[in-house]
């Protein structure tokens, strides 16, 4: 650990999302040496520290979703006064649709250190697995269950000219699936992870239009990681389309450079060819 770290510092610890072999020696250490072991389920950490051979001790403190703003301050003080805390959730990264977000941020806000063990990540795993482009990319999360929030959501990812990932419970999968499919169409390809690192992990890829037989073919254990495609380029605008684009602009009182400007951004196609048509139209 750096001399911040042994001072006071809050250490987020990723740890294995399904093999235990994936706890690193450097997040074995940040565990061993810190003076308090925050973590989302005390009952797992304590069998993850088990496992490493690291002793738990009296140092196990009980901080999740449900009681995270209340401990954050306790926890700032005790990092403000030289205390080593790290915090651990179930799996992977915390912070990552896991609590932690707000204990960095108040951290952050004292100007107290902040250390990061990095690790195993579902996220990246089911990413970089699917093929699918990973230049760009958007994580989601887990969808909000209802209402107009879903859907705006999954209008977004529709659209996304990215990769787009997200998580699902096995009890909504199916659910998610279909409205998926309803939105992104059935040609829309996508990949469906599930107990990745573990032993029986499995990645499925296809079409969203044979994704809902799969779901349903098995056993609905462990979350989902589903990543999807990219959305397709729209197809060229046609001479035709450009025209009827650059007629309504004239009609408004725009100038044929102003007209053409527009319709070439709203259309997302090139100034030029735009402007020759329009100018072709200027013609008497």
């Amino acid at each position: 650990m750096t001399e911040h770290a042994r001072a006071g510092a809050l250490v987020l610890v990723a740890t294995p999302i399904g093999n235990l072999g994936d706890l690193s020696p450097r997040a074995i250490d940040a565990l061993r040496d810190a003076d308090v072991v925050a973590a989302e389920d005390t009952r797992r950490t304590r069998a993850l520290l088990t496992h490493a051979g690291i002793p738990a001790g009296r140092r196990l403190r009980a901080v999740h979703s449900h009681n995270e703003r209340e401990a954050a301050p306790g926890l700032v003080d005790e990092i403000a006064a030289g205390r080593l805390v790290a915090y651990v959730t179930d799996a992977g990264m915390p912070g990552i649709s896991d609590p932690g977000e707000r204990l960095v941020r108040a951290c952050v806000e004292r100007r107290l250190p902040v250390e990061v063990v990095p690790g195993p990540s579902a996220v990246l795993t089911a990413l970089v697995l699917s093929g699918f482009p990973t230049g760009r990319f958007g994580f989601e999360g887990f969808l909000p269950r209802r209402g107009a929030a879903r859907r705006e959501r999954l209008a977004e990812i529709a659209a996304a000219r990215r990769t787009t990932v997200l998580f699902e419970a096995p009890n909504r999968v199916q659910a998610t699936i279909g409205d998926l499919l309803g939105n992104c169409g059935p040609l829309r390809e996508i990949a469906i992870a599930r107990e990745l690192t573990k032993v029986h992990e499995e990645v499925w890829r296809g079409e969203l239009s044979d994704a809902a037989a799969h779901v349903a073919s098995i056993e609905p254990r462990g979350e989902h990681v589903i990543v999807i495609a990219p959305a397709p380029e729209p197809p060229a605008a046609s001479d035709a389309e450009i025209d009827a684009h650059v007629e309504a602009a004239l009609a408004e009182g725009l100038s044929t450079r102003d007209a053409a400007a527009r319709v070439a951004r709203d259309l997302g196609v090139p100034r030029r060819r735009v402007y020759d048509n329009a100018t072709r139209r200027a013609r008497p």
